[in-house]
């Protein structure tokens, strides 16, 4: 065993987060863990990590193992670039030697193998997306330990993750290579789909459970059969013990006269049921307490048209974001939003919402005009030494919601806070606890347009249900922008996808046309950037795949090459050519929604096209050699 943690405790102040929690970790396991927001899931990865002691119990670590923690927030001192971000890291890697030449080598491996281009590897930090910061903080937790950790610890390694980012964190994962690899892995996520394709055991943490956790292998959806059945066992063991209680009770209630001749055991053994009792009774409601309520309030107001956008574009500094989109919001739509992080998601939504004029077509509104509210991905709408009390109840000690008057209490328990929480600022609390007091405001507010910008982030899996039906339930019109695919396939009924090359927007009625048209927009997106890094020679061989690669002809002698190196060169044109089209053959097979429901099918496509964009970047490597040597 890697990692064996014994009866692990902690509390913070009075609150006790878990008692008696076991977890055991080999190599090969990729451990999903789970958890309701305030269960104590990124303490517990600390535990494992050796950065935050136990109140009780133990860690075990294998001697000599490497250990690589990841945490929810990145930390980047400012004027850094992720090359020497990492190389600062890999500086600490016993293979360096604290060598500095040896330590960016290094880094430069890692960049790459992480999908960094090489002109970004020397962007400051500060201009990176969430995305790319995420996998700037695992390449350099990789280079720390020379690229091999034995244990990968990630805490919600998908927030600010576009789709395609989650899909290469899902192939790193589970496909490794020999220099760039986790011997096993534990991960803390609220992304269902992403549990599925990666988790081989799922542990969920929480007071339902005897010991603190329920473990079940393989993935997400073995898990909720598994957990459905053992709540189902717990709530008859429930019933069963309360019914030996009430003839322990009538027993009891006979007095002592009738009582004299039964045996001192029993009365012990009445009260051991008791306790058992309370402690089975305990878990079986936090087991049906759920997530968070939620029930956005809808205007009222009837109207059959609420936006209507024709032959829309915009764009910035020279660049085209969108174009020639047509695009109309009644009460009812549901609208997704999906594309590559910096893509122009929130420029569309601010374009959509009368924010900002496009560039050309038009953008026409209700009369009046709809009313918006807006869920923002930072969550940055609510200061953050607001007291919890006034940012969820902002007019005094109640609330009207849909008609009804709610003292601030009982409308904060619906968002499962504790009644001493009221008084805490919002900086002191977790994520997910924002998140769910973003939502509490929101839910204050009338609206005709929900607008949900990565609603997702931080919250737990039972609040994620709760907010898809509320959701669906909402009478007026919802525009989601999320990378949650789980949420996308069960709420919107159409989605629009942009990011591709030419600016276009493909708008489509399922979640396995919008996972094909975003795999069709990256692929055009790769072949512009390699078009533009062989030079204006090969564009018009980029833009046409069934033309011949031009590679242009070096002036200069060719008596450097030897024979073999030359025939070499001289076929490596059509090489080229028959290694892309294998590429573009193996991005449709992942993009095939045929492919995408039978995983067994979905991990060789993968493999295929891993090897396959492998072989292509090895392809240029090798010409590139040729000709510089040819020209020398």
């Amino acid at each position: 065993m890697l990692l064996v943690a014994t009866d692990l405790a902690k509390s913070h102040g009075l609150r006790e987060l878990f008692r008696g929690v076991r977890l055991s970790v080999a190599e090969g396991d990729r451990v999903g863990l789970i958890g309701p927001n305030g269960a104590g899931k990124s303490t517990l990865l600390r535990m494992l990590a050796g950065a935050e002691d136990p109140d009780d119990g133990v860690v075990r670590l294998q001697r000599g193992a490497s250990v690589v923690y990841v945490p929810q927030r990145d930390d980047f001192a400012p004027g850094l670039t992720p090359r020497t971000a990492v190389a600062a890291a890999a500086l600490r890697a016993p293979s360096v030697h604290g060598d500095a030449h040896e330590a960016e080598v290094l880094a430069g491996v890692v960049l790459g193998k992480l999908g960094f281009p090489e002109p970004r590897m020397d962007d400051p930090v500060e201009r990176l997306s969430g995305g790319w910061r995420k996998r700037l903080s695992i390449a350099c937790g990789l280079a720390s330990v020379g690229g091999t950790p034995d244990l990968l610890l990630l805490d919600e390694p998908t927030n600010h993750l576009d789709v395609a980012g989650i899909e290469w964190l899902e192939r790193f994962l589970t496909r490794p290579t020999n220099d760039l690899r986790a011997g096993a892995c534990v991960f803390v996520t609220h992304d269902r789909a992403f549990l599925e394709r990666v988790a081989t055991r799922v542990v969920e943490l929480s007071r339902a459970y005897p010991e603190g956790t329920l473990a079940v292998d393989g993935g997400w959806r073995e898990f909720l059969r598994r957990r459905e059945e053992f709540l189902a066992a717990q709530a008859r063991n429930e019933e069963a013990l309360a019914n030996e209680v009430r003839v322990d009770d009538a027993w009891l209630a006979r007095g002592a006269k009738a009582r004299r001749t039964k045996a001192k055991g029993r009365i012990e053994d009445s009260a051991e049921r008791r306790e058992e009792l309370a402690e089975l009774s305990a878990r079986n409601a936090a087991a049906t307490a759920g997530g968070a309520r939620v029930d956005f309030t809808a205007s009222g107001r009837r109207t059959r048209r609420l936006v209507l956008a024709a032959g829309i574009a915009k764009g910035f500094d020279g660049r085209t974001l969108f174009r020639d989109l047509d695009l109309e919001l009644a009460p009812g739509d549901r609208l997704g939003l999906m594309g590559p992080n910096g893509s122009g998601k929130s420029t569309m939504l601010a374009v959509l919402c009368g924010e900002l004029a496009p560039d050309a077509g038009s953008v026409r509104h209700a009369d009046p005009a709809p009313r918006v509210v807006v869920l923002r991905q930072q969550r940055v709408d609510i200061p953050p030494q607001t007291l919890l009390r006034d940012a969820i109840c902002p007019l005094g000690d109640f609330v009207d919601f849909q008609g009804r008057t709610m003292h601030i209490t009982a409308w904060s328990r619906q968002f499962l806070f504790k009644d001493a929480q009221l008084l805490q600022p919002v900086a002191s609390l977790s994520g997910g606890e924002r998140a769910r007091a973003h939502i509490a405001r929101m839910m204050l507010e009338p609206a005709d347009i929900l607008v949900l910008d990565e609603p997702t982030n931080d919250l737990d899996i039972p609040t994620l249900e709760v907010l898809e039906s509320a959701i669906e339930q909402f009478p007026g019109a919802v525009v989601l922008v999320t990378h949650d695919r789980a949420m996308l396939g069960a709420v919107a009924r159409t989605i629009a996808v942009i990011g591709a090359p030419d600016a276009s927007v493909s708008v489509v009625a399922s979640l396995d046309q919008a996972l094909a048209a975003l795999a069709r927009a990256e692929q055009g997106s790769d072949a512009a950037a390699r078009a533009a890094a062989r030079g204006p020679a090969t564009e018009a061989s980029a833009a046409a795949p069934t033309a011949a690669v031009a590679v242009p002809a070096a002036s200069g002698p060719r008596r450097k090459l030897s024979f073999k190196e030359q025939r070499e060169l001289d076929g490596m044109a059509s090489a080229i050519e028959a290694a892309e089209r294998a590429h573009a053959a193996a991005e449709a097979r992942v993009a095939d929604p045929a492919v995408a429901a039978d995983h067994v099918r979905m991990a060789a496509a993968c493999a295929e096209l891993e090897e396959a964009q492998s072989a292509v970047q090895a392809m240029y490597a090798r010409w590139q050699e040729l000709e510089s040597k040819r020209g020398a």
